[in-house]
């Protein structure tokens, strides 16, 4: 569940783990998953094909990455994505600390291959894990996005 909202560089955060968004293709040289091979983990620059829900994990320093394969440079991101971001982060072994993330889906790569970040924050919310969303959005503003999407496929169902 997103629990707190902070609208600054998280490379500042306090919080001992971070997770981002790569590809199955293993071709990560972009976005924040670029910064994160160039400054932090250069092999995941690189890291062969994986699967959709794999999560990848490397300590630096004190801080341990958690790469979460979500969608694909040629097939863009999955009709259930919100489902794949729950799962990935209920796989990440925090040991009950809270996880740093971004603001998945928003960027370039995200939007280029059909990124819903209403059905992200659902996965994210879903999530049994203690998140932190370092984004421009207030907490409040996150929950209506949340709320909203779930309002909209309860009526879908119908």
């Amino acid at each position: 569940m997103i629990t707190k909202t902070i609208n600054d560089n998280i490379f500042k955060t306090k919080e001992k783990h971070i997770a981002f968004a790569i590809n199955k293709e293993g071709l990560n040289d972009a976005g924040f998953a670029g910064q994160i091979a160039y400054n932090y983990w250069n092999k995941i620059n690189d890291c062969k094909e994986r699967e959709i829900g794999t999560v990848l994990s490397k300590k630096v320093g004190n801080i341990t990455y958690h790469a979460l394969v979500c969608f694909s440079l040629e097939d863009g991101w999955p009709e259930n994505q919100k489902e794949v971001i729950e799962e990935c982060f209920n796989n990440i072994d925090s040991k009950g600390k809270p996880i740093a993330t971004v603001a998945i889906g928003t960027g370039y790569v995200g939007i280029l291959t059909g990124a819903d970040f209403k059905k992200i924050v659902c996965g994210m919310n879903d999530s049994v894990q203690d998140i932190v969303l370092y984004a421009p959005y207030t907490l409040e503003e996150i929950k209506d996005i949340y709320e909203e999407e779930k309002s909209y496929k309860r009526k879908r169902k119908r």
